[in-house]
């Protein structure tokens, strides 16, 4: 029995369980169908979004209103416009029986809002069922997204169920997972039988060349600070030529000087201020990140790390021997070897950018799913 969650209809699991035979949404009705929620989201949601907003950063701090709400009006530009849907959609033929055949395990993140909304929303286009096991961190936008639909369309219940946590994961037929690079090890052991997506630590780097604008390094300061730099889209390392000056890039970042007003952030930037002054490690400080020498492409929080490169060329076959640590490039310069997004839009991806850059609806459309039952 799935136990529901709060801003979810009591009735959940038997809604789930009365549509399950009997859904008969077509492709074209869930495109529509997220194409109204689209619209929902663009007109500013309800009371109930409100409500889910609101409890949401009372239960995790690092969620402020003003973060799940640029997570919201992201995926209703990027991800839910008819016609992007419906041209994303195309490129991918597949079987559609009207009702969910498979079920496909989703367990997700929770370090910034709605993280695993782009996974479920590929296997609702699918037409497969998810089964989701949300993050602590973030257990209430997505079921309310999916109780709206289900109010506006009823056959739509069968597409989803939430697991609490105490509900065993099992019955399902391939499996999409997110977690650190400790996590994905249990992951693999546990559904390496199974089709599977898992995914691991990844970080995205900034490569510079001093010739930037400073409105091109002011949208730098969106890649690093967007979502206090917990996502992995954030930008936590930079590359810049031998011989770079910091001045202006530190003078230009510090137009994000309000993010040391975020109590959890300024305790983050205090204490690694305290271990470099400690430990007299050389740093860069503007007051609110602090910039270290580190080969590491992962960066504590409120902090940066930055390396420097001799020539292009090489830089771009040194990132290529850690391309599956990386997950976007942002720069003004092209590298062979990536597609580099323009300063400022780490944090705008598409329907087209999937995480770890592995295609999730090639995936799911050429799934040989064999049933099995979960250990």
């Amino acid at each position: 029995m799935v136990t529901c969650l709060r801003l979810q209809p009591t009735n959940f699991s038997l809604h789930n369980y009365l549509y399950a035979k009997i859904a008969i949404l077509k492709l074209q009705e869930r495109l529509d169908l997220l194409a109204e929620l689209g619209h929902y989201l663009r007109a500013g949601g309800d009371e109930d979004l409100d409500a889910a907003v609101q409890q949401s950063s009372i239960e995790n701090q690092w969620f402020t209103e003003e973060n799940i709400r640029s997570a919201l009006k992201a995926i209703a530009e990027k991800f839910l416009d008819r016609d992007k849907l419906a041209a994303w959609a195309a490129q991918y033929p597949m079987a559609d029986p009207g009702y969910p055949e498979k079920t496909v395990a989703l367990i997700m993140a929770g370090n910034i809002p709605l993280v695993g909304f782009h996974d479920w929303l590929c296997v609702f286009v699918a037409g497969q069922r998810a089964k989701v096991k949300l993050s602590d961190k973030d257990k209430r936008l997505l079921p309310l997204l999916v109780q709206k639909m289900g109010h506006w369309r009823k056959d739509s219940w069968a597409y989803t169920e939430f697991l609490s946590d105490n509900d065993r994961l099992k019955d399902f037929d391939a499996v999409i997972a997110t977690g650190s690079n400790n996590t994905a090890r249990y992951f693999e052991q546990y559904f390496g039988k199974y089709p599977h997506i898992i995914r691991r630590n990844r970080n995205s780097v900034a490569v510079l060349t001093g010739l930037e604008t400073i409105p091109e390094l002011y949208a730098l300061g969106r890649d690093i600070f967007s979502y206090f730099g917990l996502g992995c889209r954030n930008v936590s390392k930079l590359y810049v030529p031998h011989g770079y000056h910091f001045d202006t890039l530190l003078e230009t970042l510090h137009e994000y000087r309000e993010m040391i007003l975020h109590n959890k952030y300024k305790n983050n930037f205090d204490y690694n201020f305290t271990l470099y002054i400690i430990n007299n490690i050389p740093h860069k400080n503007n007051g609110c990140l602090l910039l270290k020498e580190d080969t590491s492409l992962q960066a504590r929080i409120a902090s940066v790390h930055y390396e420097y490169y001799d020539d292009l060329h090489d830089l771009d076959a040194q990132l290529a021997d850690h391309k599956n640590d990386i997950q976007c490039v942002v720069s003004n310069v092209q590298l062979p070897q990536f597609q580099v997004l323009p300063f400022g839009q780490s944090q705008e991806p598409g329907l087209h950018d999937y995480a770890d850059g592995v295609d999730i609806m090639q995936f799911l459309s050429a799934l040989n799913f064999v049933r099995e039952k979960a250990v």
